[in-house]
């Protein structure tokens, strides 16, 4: 990246950034992508993980920006990823006889309607009306009296860190310059402009100047620091709000459904997530550390009342398997006239050469990335091609229906289950055959890894030397789910895991020792925060944690 000046700079690899990078790569613009940590490591791993038009929004009346998602979630299913997003079932039920029904049923039909209309929804059942007894039967864990009735529709989920990660090498495959663990220590300017940015590798050492036409800032909830670092004071601030998310194995809860519940502030999510469930969310501001927000036991609680308050069987603290917490960048906007674009994102052009964007929900990631490097491009003096993104699968979206109507063959192939073989496709796509062939030269790595044996001992391999992993942190906690999914944190599989990748990474004995003994304190000081009342002891004793092992 440093050695000729680039088209586009984008600082940031989240969902935005990546797609953003994805973007302007597909266009014909040379671009590079940097970020300080890993793919995804800030709110882009730590979502709900669904894909989703955004039902409340239909009550507050903003249909624009439900038309947007349902499209975008419609390209998703359908064309861009089908290996990664997934339909996916949710009750609501109903507490009240008659009216809320008519209410209810109404938002979800003209939601359905909207999906359709757009011509992306094809993918999915249309809702249904369910009496109480129909209700029961599809989700016995409810309490009889919790409900009248209920209404089921579809949405769609995917393993977000998995998809960031994904988007990024796409984008690499057009010819993208990507390098995470590259931290932004400020930009150039020749005079007013800005004409790129310092740029120290937090792994090798050394500050590099990359030189870029056009700077995009796509840092989410560090919008704002990032912004300083220009000296130019933002048209518009990006405020952290928590949500925090358990995770329950799957026979704490017996539905063959996802939940979706009202609660005084917002709305509670149960949802499936392979042997597990996901249960989410809270809002409340948060102002202190972005890298890692703590949940606080008062979180913890909080989730666990609300969702209590409809199942037979109550979840207790003994139940959790697993605890994240994420940060929501909202825009707290000084000015109304910077919002060019829907309610929900914002762009803006603070300094010649650079771009600004923020705010927006995962689902419209692409819409966010197009309209910032449609704002790019207005400082580039060449005539640029419009957006394709649209028309641009991610890497494993080509021929994965044909590899998952063979998968029986497959597995008869390679020896692995059936249910291993779309355990990778579903990951993977048409990709998976590069994990295969590893396995096929070491047919150890076709073992279940130790303690998370949801996973193959290859996919940790592959992790490291195709998906840009350079720690042991980034396998379990993005790479993988095994830190949230598994009653020790992934603790147990810490130490098999470094040493798969330390052949892959150049590590010594010392190096996985090191990897591991980060990786337990880590675990350590998560369990800690989330026994403490509040977000301050909570932050606190995150903290307790350094945040990167030195390389030798």
């Amino acid at each position: 990246m440093a050695e000729r000046e680039l088209d586009v700079l984008v600082i940031g690899a989240g969902v935005v950034g990546a797609g953003t990078a994805l973007d302007a790569v597909t266009r014909g613009l040379s671009t590079g992508l940097v970020e300080a940590r890993d793919w995804a490591s800030g709110t882009s791993s730590r979502s709900s993980k669904l894909i989703h038009g955004g039902l409340r929004y239909l009550e507050m009346l903003d249909f624009a920006l439900v038309r947007e998602a349902l499209k975008e979630r419609g390209l998703l299913l359908e064309r861009l990823a089908p290996h990664l997003v997934k339909p996916v079932p949710f009750l609501y039920p109903l507490q009240h006889k008659g009216w809320e029904r008519l209410y209810a049923g109404s938002g979800v039909a003209l939601y359905d309607a909207m999906s359709m209309a757009r011509g992306h929804g094809r993918g999915l059942p249309l809702h249904r009306h369910l009496t109480h007894r129909h209700a029961l039967r599809v989700a016995p864990c409810l309490k009889k009296d919790a409900l009248v009735g209920a209404l089921q529709y579809y949405d769609a989920q995917m393993d977000d860190a998995r998809f960031v990660a994904t988007l990024v090498r796409t984008a690499a495959s057009y010819g993208a310059k990507v390098a995470n663990r590259a931290r932004v220590t400020g930009f150039l300017r020749e005079g007013e402009r800005v004409v790129g940015a310092r740029v120290q590798d937090v792994e090798g050492g050394g500050e590099y100047e990359i030189r870029a036409k056009q700077v995009v800032n796509a840092t989410g909830v560090w919008t704002d620091d990032t912004q300083a670092m220009v000296g130019e004071r933002g048209q518009f601030h990006v405020r952290a709000s928590k949500g925090i998310h358990l995770v329950v194995p799957k026979d704490r809860i017996h539905s063959t459904t996802g939940l979706i519940l009202r609660t005084e502030k917002s709305v509670l999510f149960v949802i499936p997530w392979g042997r597990h469930w996901i249960i989410g969310t809270t809002d409340t501001d948060w102002d202190l550390d972005k890298a890692h927000p703590a949940a606080s036991s008062a979180d913890i609680d909080y989730l666990l009342e609300h969702v209590n308050s409809v199942l037979a069987v109550p979840l207790g603290r003994d139940d959790v398997q697993g605890v994240y917490a994420g940060l929501r960048p909202l825009l707290a906007g000084e000015s109304d006239a910077t919002s060019k674009l829907s309610r929900e994102h914002t762009v803006a052009h603070p300094a010649p050469g650079l771009v600004v964007v923020a705010g927006g929900k995962y689902t419209t990631y692409r819409v966010m990335a197009k309209d910032a490097v449609d704002e790019a491009v207005h400082g580039l003096d060449v005539r640029v091609a419009d957006c394709v993104t649209e028309e641009t699968p991610l890497l494993g979206a080509e021929g994965y229906q044909a590899l998952w109507n063979a998968r029986a063959r497959i597995a008869a192939r390679t020896g692995l289950h059936v249910a291993r073989v779309e355990h990778l496709l579903n990951r993977y796509g048409s990709m998976a055959e590069e994990v295969l062939e590893l396995i096929a030269a070491d047919p150890g790595l076709g073992d279940p890894l130790q303690g998370a044996d949801d996973y193959l001992r290859a996919e940790v391999v592959y992790a490291a030397s195709h998906e840009g992993a350079r720690h042991l942190d980034d396998v379990l906690t993005r790479r993988t789910r095994i830190s949230i999914e598994t009653f020790d944190r992934g603790t147990r599989s810490a130490r098999e895991a470094a040493e798969l990748m330390a052949p892959v990474l150049g590590w010594d004995k010392d190096q996985i020792e090191r990897e591991v003994e980060h990786y337990e304190k880590r675990v350590e000081a998560e369990r800690e925060s989330q026994l403490q009342p509040d977000d301050q002891t909570a932050d606190a004793a995150r903290l307790g944690a350094p945040d990167i092992v030195p390389l030798n």
